[in-house]
């Protein structure tokens, strides 16, 4: 088994590298130090050794320089930030093998190391595992996602609180809800919470249950049998019987129908279930993730929801944060789709214009991760240089005047916490901002609704829950 020395003084780096590299058959030992690496290197024999350039006590050229003394042969693999490149280039010269720049990438990690020790790299990822990205800070790291379910890792106060919830309810069986506005990437928070518990060999199945109608939301849960309504062809398993075992993600559970609630609860209940039409009984073990953008609380208050489902739902519940309190995110978010966009396209473009820096951090970002990554998509794709410059970006991003500037915004900079019955004043102080922003937009564009739904980055549909969310649907024309 080969043997990998991962220095960093990020402790919770450390942590998930080498249970990574373990789940992979390597074995690993890690060091918080520069010193404490070399003096590890000189009592045990290393096949590989990881390095994080920046170090709280040396430089990696230096910890380069003094493990190459030891053992000229042994492989040395320096990892850095995008902005370090060059000085990782001129520390390859130096010695080292290769370098990896981070967010790391699970199968660029592999890649590089099993090209250093010349073995064929393992493709066998656990379920999760491909869309997993690993701490960039000394701080604790929390992870946010784009819209094609990678994670990418943040430094901000908001998302390092997140990862912490995050980490916390997901060993455990609990109900979690989810909530957060379109676009902060809520299915990927459950895949998380998924991937990090004892059910990360299950399956993990999603529902949307805000695209459904009744009868279909109770085929696509329990299944049917054939002929049990117009259109049933064939016997079909429906979410709970793929999730069994693992975790079912319903995503806008507040959509669901007031019998299909009961039915849910019913199942949660008793872990039994009956296909639509069918006659037998099922017993099933799924842990339920929900997701919803409005406030279960204030529906079941509403007769929106059933109380009873709620508290069974709400054994933990977690706030993600809109992108526009995470400002410190924005240049390592657009680092990231920057380079998965490149990929795509097969380009080669070595990141932004000062200008464009600018207009991404001034910018509200209503449609939150998924826009984020939409736009810089659309700007690789328009970029024919080195360099993305604003002649690239829509016109809702480079027109100011068109958008509350974001420093109007930091009155709620806060990381949300979980909804409480004694803490909803943060909540409502988002849904606040979230309700002058759609307003501000709906002024703008003469309260033409589908227009607004397209600078939001929103569906139709969504716009009219929010305003009904906030009370105001009738003040409204077309």
């Amino acid at each position: 088994m080969k043997r990998i020395l991962i220095i960093d003084d990020d402790m919770d780096m450390c942590s998930l590298l080498s249970r990574f590299l373990q789940r992979k058959g390597y074995e690993t030992d890690v060091a918080h130090s520069g010193a404490k690496g070399i003096a590890k290197v000189k009592e045990v024999q290393f096949d590989v050794v990881l390095c994080d350039f920046r170090l709280g006590d040396k430089e990696g050229r230096e910890v380069l320089h003094e493990i190459k003394t030891i053992h000229p042969h042994l492989i040395v693999i320096i990892i850095t930030g995008y902005s370090d490149i060059k000085t990782a280039v001129d520390v390859i010269k130096q010695g080292a093998f290769d370098y990896i720049t981070k967010p790391l990438i699970p199968d660029e990690v592999l890649n590089v190391i099993s090209k250093a020790l010349n073995q064929p790299l393992d493709k066998s990822f656990p379920a999760g595992t491909s869309s997993e990205v690993f701490p960039v800070t000394k701080k604790r790291a929390s992870v946010s996602v784009g819209a094609d379910s990678d994670f990418l890792v943040g430094n901000s106060p908001a998302t390092r609180d997140l990862y912490k919830q995050i980490e916390l309810v997901a060993p455990t069986p609990y109900s979690v809800i989810l909530y957060g506005e379109s676009g902060t990437g809520k299915e990927v928070v459950a895949k998380t919470i998924h991937s990090s518990s004892d059910r990360k060999d299950k399956p993990f199945v999603a529902m949307d249950c805000g695209t459904l109608s009744k009868e279909l939301s109770g085929s696509e849960l329990f299944g049917h049998v054939k002929g049990s309504f117009t259109g049933a062809l064939n016997d079909k398993e429906g979410h709970f019987e793929l999730a069994n075992g693992g975790t079912l993600f319903l995503d806008e559970v507040a959509n669901l129908s007031s019998e299909i609630q009961a039915s849910l609860l019913r199942v949660i209940q008793e872990r039994k279930f009956k296909r639509v039409g069918g006659t037998k009984e099922m017993n099933v073990d799924v842990r339920i993730i929900v997701a919803s953008n409005e406030n279960l609380q204030d529906a079941y208050r509403k007769g929106k929801f059933r109380e009873d489902l709620y508290h069974r739902f709400n054994e933990f519940s977690i706030n993600i944060p809109p992108l526009r309190i995470r400002r410190e995110d924005i240049p390592l978010f657009a680092e990231f789709f920057l380079s998965k966009a490149c990929s795509e396209l097969n380009k080669t473009i070595q990141g932004f214009d000062k200008e464009v820096v600018e207009l991404f951090m001034d910018y509200a970002w209503p449609g939150n991760l998924r826009e984020f990554r939409n736009v810089i998509r659309r700007a690789a794709l328009l970029t024919n240089g080195s360099l993305v410059d604003a002649s690239t970006l829509p016109w809702e991003i480079t027109n100011r005047s068109s958008y509350p500037p974001m420093e109007q915004q930091q009155h709620h900079n806060a990381a949300p916490t979980p909804m409480t019955h004694t803490s909803l004043d943060l909540k409502n102080a988002a849904t606040q901002a979230e309700y002058e922003t759609i307003m501000n937009v709906l002024k703008q564009v003469n309260f033409n609704k589908t227009k607004a739904a397209e600078l939001l980055k929103i569906d139709r549909k969504t716009l009219y829950n929010k305003l009904r969310t906030h009370e105001s649907q009738n003040e409204f024309e077309e």
